[in-house]
């Protein structure tokens, strides 16, 4: 039985007693307590059921590690599912409840997994759900959707608010322990700028718990002192309650830091996710005790010897009142001497090693403990609780020399550095036969551009995992990440502890070391998916030889906790039954983040209207105050159209086409990609980027071009002008500008490195203004300053000047078929052209129009838009746009995945006009369907329609579509479904794509 003791628990305030509530039971605890501490001081032992099997599971750790208990948090719009229990800080008015299990906790009907364990092994859900076909659908897929998960959904929107932290430091140290405030110390005196960050409330890690002396001092003294002298240092930032949840290239780290997790949020936000770039890290991460593998090792009441340690030092929980220790190393005889200390009986340490001989284990004989040696747990015996175990020879096969009553298991198998940080970017490990475990390999670091590490380990997460080789490494550590930022370190010397005699540890992956299948069946590895040793040797014999391999046909470590206590021993099972070393298996990859972090801390403040970051035109306020009915384009807000009082939104639009045509329309064209390409080599790249040549532009005009990815498809397209010799300006699509920056920028970095070409997105940096119509012309002499007739600026030419006194860059581009301009002004001065032209234009029916006018008048001209003809399938020759494909040039992105057989195949679907036959408007995207039918029973298809419209210039429904041999049936007719019952399918005739002014007499006036 669990209980609270007196005079223990050094993190609890005992003057503060806080109420919460568990699983309906209202239950009281401390200030300082974790949820899994108040449980185990109220007597709750079990706190959850496993995923497969649904068997009773306690609190098998202390910490982030922690698979067992895991609960639902919280109510309504501040519900949370599983969140451990070990983790989360007791708070008043706590509410959760326990997962898993149906109707109740103590009473989960989901436990007769348990009595069919022997049909259900790993892997049995890929030989079972084959066959057949129909009762996947109808039978299988249900049942696991019903069974899948552990908490409940939330359904409630979030209450909280989260936000984003950008920060730089030249030093990041990962871990508040005594190796990581010891880095940090020897860090701060080169007076670099240093961050130091501990995910747990309290600093000192494991040191306080474990004793020992540092410089004469208690730990937990010498902790107190450092903290005090660091939080003076103006050059140091100390953060609690944060976590290191990943670390990336170029020493990015992602940081998630629980700001009100554990008081009242008083308007800050919940959870902060710092996004760092430091010179050097410093990862102090500590070790996480491993668990033995024996028959019953899940049984609430068998914990790890340091968690039962902790709960007993830090929150006076004394996890049972008579202990069994199993152990095959000596850190666990301490657990031993802290309960006979606290006045628990200890019945028994049994260690699996023949001879102990450690100075500790001394100790633990002369509290009059038994000890005995060469000693395993050949069963424990229980169900929702510990009531005694079954003691064997490790030697041996599993038969009982002794039984032992008790109501705990203490158990260790020794201990793993916490490496994940080190492996996340590409750190290597070496296995250390001596200690039996995996540690950074120093000659083999994470790496940034320069070559050089950016990560070191420090403490028991290098390996070193007494006090004073913690400490001595900590500060090695500290002064070699200053040192490498070039920072001064004072000679000052490492803090100082008492050596540590310690017997060798004898590694122990299974108890006892001959044990049988039945045994074998009952040893739990992953604790929350329900993995055992005898599931990781089903995988070796069914020829999962590979890690990786293994973990996915078993599960083993793909819960919650990510394999922290059972990765190492499941590879070392897997050794043993590949008949291989270790090494030769190796580990699986360690992935970010170390512990799941929120979803809303990942989204921060973008959510509802800041989902998104919302860009607005510096015209934006004319077009609201307008009437303007906006519509999304990428993360712009672009007018759709401009209806006057009862218009529907279809008329507004056939009115703005109209009086473009015959008067002349303004366009906010200011959201278009607008990037610079400029240096020596800026010219081949292009020419690289682009289907035609760029290059041989001359300066002054301007070019349209199609942009490929390297597989073929087009992505997008736009006008390009030569500005200057060296520089050449790329106009993209609304929604392309950052993602063709983007894609630019990644082939110049990452293949043309070499190249001199340098790139700017100057999209924001200018407003452009569309002045479209037969009278446009008229407009802009109006404003005066330049010439801009025909002979002074030609179709596809550009110039630079002034209109009304604004400086302006005026190009002769039209994608409406209409004489058309194009005015790019600095975006300060957009507002003020704009009022200008609106002004000037008065006298001409100057009308502005929105997007869908836009989209009306480029299709009646059949110029294509990216994303409506294309999807990411289609490569321009099936567009026709063969003529913007340059023959000459040698290469271009996408040119060798073009003439692949596939893509060459006169049989693709290419694109064409459709007339229906009764002037009314196809459906957008609608299929074009053939004679027979497929598979399925449906109609076959050969084609789909990509854009769709009615023109008022020609008064009635136009399309494009995308049809199998397109261009070579003219005139035929082809039949489109219309979806509803009883609607007739509408006929439509296959015309060319331009639908008006084919000669293109009006737009080169």
């Amino acid at each position: 039985m669990s209980a609270r003791l007196e005079g223990w628990g050094r993190l609890i305030d005992r003057s503060e007693p806080l109420t919460y509530s568990f699983n309906g039971r209202d239950l009281r605890g401390y200030r300082g307590d974790t949820l899994a501490s108040a449980l185990l001081a109220a007597g709750q032992v079990m706190q959850g059921r496993s995923f497969k099997y649904h068997r009773p599971r306690g609190p098998v750790a202390a910490g982030a590690e922690e698979p067992n208990a895991l609960v639902n948090l919280g109510q309504g719009a501040r519900f949370e599912p599983d969140q451990r229990a070990t983790t989360t800080e007791l708070f008043e008015g706590l509410v959760a409840e326990s997962q898993n299990h149906w109707p109740s906790l103590d009473f989960d009907v989901g436990v007769v997994n348990n009595a069919l364990a022997r049909f259900l092994p790993a892997g049995f859900y890929n030989k079972t759900f084959m066959a057949p076909r129909g009762a996947w659908k109808h039978v299988f897929e249900p049942a696991i959707r019903q069974s899948a998960g552990l908490g409940r959904a939330p359904k409630a929107a979030d209450a909280d608010r989260y936000e984003h932290l950008y920060a730089h430091y030249d030093v990041v140290v990962v871990g508040g322990g005594v190796a990581g405030l010891t880095a940090a110390r020897a860090a701060a005196t080169s007076g670099l700028r240093v961050l130091v960050m501990e995910q747990a409330p309290h600093w000192g890690g494991r040191a306080p718990v474990d004793g020992g002396e540092i410089d004469r001092l208690d730990p937990e003294g010498w902790v107190r002192n450092v903290v005090e002298e660091l939080e003076k240092a103006k050059n140091v930032t100390l953060r609690r309650r944060m976590m290191a949840a990943g670390v990336y290239d170029h020493g990015y780290l992602i940081g998630y830091e629980r700001v009100a997790d554990h008081t009242p949020l008083d308007g800050r936000p919940r959870h902060r996710l710092w996004r760092i770039r430091a010179g050097r890290i410093v990862t102090a991460t500590g070790a996480i005790e491993r668990p033995l593998a024996f028959a019953g090792n899940d049984v609430p009441g068998v914990m790890l010897a340091s968690a039962m340690r902790d709960y007993l030092v830090n929150w006076g929980a004394a996890v049972g009142r008579r202990v069994v220790v199993v152990t095959n190393n000596d850190d666990a005889y301490r657990t031993a001497l802290a309960m006979h200390e606290a006045g628990r009986e200890v019945a028994a340490v049994l260690d699996a090693r023949p001879l102990v001989t450690g100075a500790l284990a001394t100790r633990v004989r002369e509290a009059g403990i038994r000890v005995l040696e060469g000693r395993a747990i050949a069963k424990v015996h229980g169900r929702k609780g510990v009531t005694g175990v079954a003691v064997t020879a490790q030697a041996g096969a599993g038969g009982a020399v002794e039984e032992i009553g008790c109501d705990a298991v203490a158990m260790s198998g020794g201990w793993s550095p916490v490496v994940h940080l080190w492996s996340h970017c590409g750190g290597k490990l070496v296995w250390d036969e001596a200690q039996a475990l995996f540690r950074p390999d120093p000659s083999r670091p994470p790496t940034g551009a320069d070559g050089e590490g950016f990560v070191v380990t420090a403490g028991a997460a290098s390996g070193a995992l007494t006090l004073a080789g913690a400490l001595a490494d900590g500060h090695d550590a500290g002064k070699a990440a200053a040192k490498a930022m070039g920072g001064k370190v004072t000679r000052k010397a490492a803090p100082k502890a008492e050596p540590e005699e310690a017997q060798p540890i004898l590694p122990v992956w299974i108890m006892p070391a001959e044990a049988g299948p039945e045994l074998k069946a009952k040893m739990w590895l992953d604790f929350q998916n329900d993995v055992k040793v005898s599931d990781v040797e089903l995988a070796a014999r069914e020829g999962y030889e590979s890690v990786e391999h293994t973990k996915r046909y078993t599960t083993l470590g793909m819960a919650t906790d990510q394999g922290k206590l059972s990765n190492i021993n499941g590879l070392a099972v897997l050794s043993q039954a590949l008949g291989q070393d270790i090494p030769a298996t190796g580990t699986t990859t360690f992935r970010p983040p170390y512990t799941p972090i929120s979803m809303a801390s990942i989204a921060g403040e973008a959510r509802g209207e800041l989902f998104q970051p919302l860009r607005r035109s510096p015209i934006h306020d004319w077009h609201e105050a307008n009437g303007a009915h906006w519509e999304p384009v990428g993360h712009w807000r672009r007018p759709y159209t401009y209806p006057r009082g009862a218009e529907t939104l279809a008329e507004a639009v056939n009115r703005e086409v109209n009086n473009t045509r015959a008067n002349v329309g303004l366009l906010d064209a200011s959201t278009l990609g607008k990037i610079v390409v400029k240096g020596p080599d800026a010219g081949r790249f292009l020419d690289m980027m682009y289907t035609n040549v760029m290059s041989s532009l001359p300066v002054g005009k301007c070019r349209y071009g199609l942009m490929c990815s390297e597989n073929g498809f087009l992505i997008d397209d736009g006008v390009v002008a030569r500005l200057a010799e060296d520089t050449w300006l790329c106009h993209t699509t609304t929604g392309g500008a950052d993602r063709i920056h983007g894609h630019m920028e990644d082939w110049l970095q990452c293949e043309w490195w070499d190249w001199k070409v340098y790139t700017a997105n100057l999209t924001e940096q200018f407003a452009q203004i569309g002045v479209v119509g037969p009278k446009a012309r008229a407009v802009l002499e109006a404003l005066g300053g330049m010439d801009l007739s025909k002979e002074a600026l030609p179709f596809m030419h550009w110039a630079e000047g002034e209109l009304a006194g604004i400086p302006a860059r005026v190009f002769r581009i039209s994608f409406s078929g209409e004489l058309s301009y194009e005015i790019a002004v600095p975006a300060g001065r957009g507002r003020e052209l704009w009022d200008r032209l609106v002004e000037a234009g008065e006298a001409h029916g100057v009308m502005p129009y929105g997007t869908e006018a836009l989209h009306v008048m480029r299709a009646e001209k059949g110029f294509i838009m990216i994303g409506d003809e294309t999807d990411g399938t289609v490569i321009p020759q099936d567009l026709g746009l063969n003529w913007a494909i340059s023959k000459k040039k040698e290469d271009f992105l996408g040119k060798r995945a073009q003439e692949r057989p596939h893509m060459a195949d006169p049989e693709r679907w290419k694109l064409i006009g459709l007339e229906t036959l009764d002037g009314s408007v196809i459906p957008d995207g609608a299929y074009i369907v053939a004679d027979g039918v497929n598979e399925n029973g449906q109609r076959n298809t050969q084609g789909r329609v990509t854009s769709t419209y009615f023109s008022p210039t020609l008064g009635r429904g136009i399309a494009m579509a995308l049809l199998h041999r397109g261009p070579e049936r003219m005139g035929e007719e082809v039949e489109i479904p219309v979806l509803g019952a009883g609607k007739a399918p509408i006929r439509a005739r296959v015309v060319e794509t331009c639908f008006f002014d084919k000669p293109g007499a009006k737009q080169d006036v």
